[in-house]
């Protein structure tokens, strides 16, 4: 055997825990969903399950509340995506800066993201509330308003309340990413580019940009899954109110599965929801590496 071929059998035997556990905890549950979504009624209780095919599926198709969802999910997770992604970049460029007590600002930036999401949530329920809420004081307090806004009981403004919550908890794991990939950017290409003539804008979208392309990526890659499962900041805030205005996919499979325990129509849910999480991730990738070749 050559020594490539050793290498080779030594780096598949080490794959081998990672893969187990990729099984395990990923497509295991996916491949149990899909199984379950070809059937309906007494899954709850495990008695005479009745084979639907993809009845599920016909169904969703005509399911309003499904689309509603589906609708304000992507609202909510393109809009919070490109905020998070605009003020991690900033955050990112000011910390990758040298100044008295950067060490110290870094580890305050990363505060919000390392919090607990529901507790977080909690707290911005009460910064927003119509009557004791910090939001309306300080409106008041200017001038801005004359009574409380009953931020979580409009449909329109509770998403609002619903994605200043996000962009502000997770913003920090994109800086992160992002400041990382800064800090690999050699100082020798922005010295050599100055000599030439350019200026700082010049060197940000000839050099850190095209650069920081991988890192914008998979902060791109990572915030798109997470934003779109979203879950625990919702049920928290808001619990897919008011009339449904800010009620999300996961939220709608929660219901479907723990409320109504129609557990074939929640695993159909999932499925396509993976799906389309799937696409959009090959999309993604497909997109930022044709860019990357222009």
């Amino acid at each position: 055997m050559s020594i490539n071929s050793q290498e080779k059998l030594t780096g598949w035997f080490l794959l081998i825990p990672a893969l187990l556990v990729l099984l395990l905890v990923f497509i295991y549950p996916i491949g149990r969903a899909f199984w379950l979504s070809f059937f309906t009624e007494n899954l709850g209780t495990q008695l005479n399950p009745v084979f639907s095919g993809i009845g599920n599926y016909q169904r969703m198709l005509g399911d309003g509340r499904f689309w509603q969802t589906m609708g304000n999910t992507t609202l909510f997770t393109v809009v919070s995506v490109i905020l998070e992604l605009l003020l991690g970049l900033a955050i990112a460029l000011v910390l990758n800066q040298s100044f008295r007590g950067r060490g110290i600002v870094r580890t305050i930036a990363i505060i919000p993201w390392a919090l607990p999401t529901a507790v977080m949530g909690l707290a911005w329920a009460w910064i927003f509330n119509d009557q004791f809420g910090v939001v309306n004081d300080i409106l008041q307090r200017l001038g801005l308003i004359d009574t409380g806004i009953n931020w979580l009981g409009e449909p329109s403004l509770a998403m609002v309340a619903l994605i200043i919550a996000d962009v502000w908890k997770t913003t920090p794991f994109i800086s992160i990413i992002l400041l990382a990939g800064l800090q690999s950017i050699s100082q020798d290409l922005y010295e050599a580019h100055a000599i030439d003539g350019a200026n700082y804008w010049q060197s940000f979208y000839q050099i850190t940009l095209p650069l920081l392309m991988p890192q914008i990526l998979i902060a791109l890659l990572f915030r798109f899954a997470q934003a779109f499962g979203i879950f625990d900041l919702v049920q928290v805030m808001t619990g897919g109110g008011p009339a449904g205005a800010t009620e999300t996919v996961s939220i709608y499979i929660y219901s479907m599965v723990m409320r109504y325990l129609d557990f074939g129509y929640g695993a159909a849910l999932v499925v396509v929801t993976f799906l389309l999480l799937v696409l959009v991730v090959i999309a993604t990738s497909y997109f930022f590496r044709k860019l990357r070749t222009i």
